[in-house]
């Protein structure tokens, strides 16, 4: 019994030791993926909410499924927007240049074939719209490459927006959250959204998150750069946009009229 009593304590210890060690290395993890002030405040002087903002490889999620790289954050915008409304179309003050021009996308190997079907349909989608911006899906290479999203990753998919004048380079998808049934409907509406970022477009409900996202209200930030006020698109709800910034499961939004109208204006 002796023994016995030396011994509990030194379990216990040992067990208190453990949990001492296990949480300085969640405060360590914790500390390490924190988005610090410096960066808050890049993300909004470019025009985006830092609520909910991610440090993910390359730079931070924002908004949800907007990627802003390192090189953009430490960008420093030269021109102003154009206007802020209530849920107008936007752009960035970032798009595709040397137009006219085709876009090629290539879908990795990685990702099962609904996703090639998807992105044959956003291309047919675009494309039907006559702009000076077309899309052409090709096996090598690519302008724009759709990826596998990291393990564990929190958004159906996720894109950057135009750096350059060229589109930005890669859409993650993360194939586990969205399947891969609807591919004509629900992933090419998703994967279509996605390339919008690419090519220089923001969330249609971009003053008014929870429109499409549901809950609180939530203004993904209002600074004098990044969101361009599209001439000629609605001041109203617009229920059915492609950029909405959610989808309900299974959803499909192909280009309404105000969408047509947004595209042609930018390209």
């Amino acid at each position: 019994m002796k023994t016995l009593k030396v011994l509990a304590p030194l379990a216990m210890l040992a067990a208190a030791s453990l949990s001492l060690s296990s949480c300085q290395e969640k405060a360590n993890v914790e500390v390490k993926n924190e988005v610090s002030e410096t960066t808050i405040n890049q993300i909004k002087a470019l025009g985006f909410t830092a609520a909910g903002a991610q440090k993910v490889e390359g730079g931070v999620l924002v908004e949800g499924d907007i990627l802003l790289t390192n090189e953009m954050l430490a960008s420093k915008p030269d021109y102003s927007m154009l206007r802020v409304g209530q849920d107008e179309q936007y752009r960035t003050t970032n798009l595709v240049t040397g137009l006219p021009r085709t876009i090629t996308i290539r879908v990795s190997t990685s990702l099962p074939s609904a996703y090639v079907t998807a992105t044959d349909e956003l291309i047919r989608r675009y494309n039907a719209q006559n702009l000076r911006l077309r899309f052409s899906r090709v096996t090598s290479g690519g302008n724009i490459v759709m990826n596998a999203a990291p393990s564990g990753s929190g958004y159906l998919a996720s894109a950057g927006f135009p750096s350059g004048g060229n589109p930005y380079g890669s859409v993650s998808v993360n194939v586990g959250a969205i399947g891969t049934a609807n591919a004509t409907t629900y992933i090419a509406t998703i994967l279509a959204h996605e390339v919008g970022h690419c090519i220089g477009f923001r969330h249609t409900d971009y003053m008014s998150r929870q429109y499409s996202c549901g809950g609180s209200a939530v203004n993904e930030g209002a600074s004098t750069v990044g969101a361009v006020y599209i001439p000629g698109t609605p001041s109203g709800p617009d229920p059915n946009s492609w950029m909405l910034a959610c989808i309900g499961s299974g959803g499909n939004r192909p280009f309404n009229s105000n969408d047509v109208t947004a595209l042609n204006y930018v390209y």
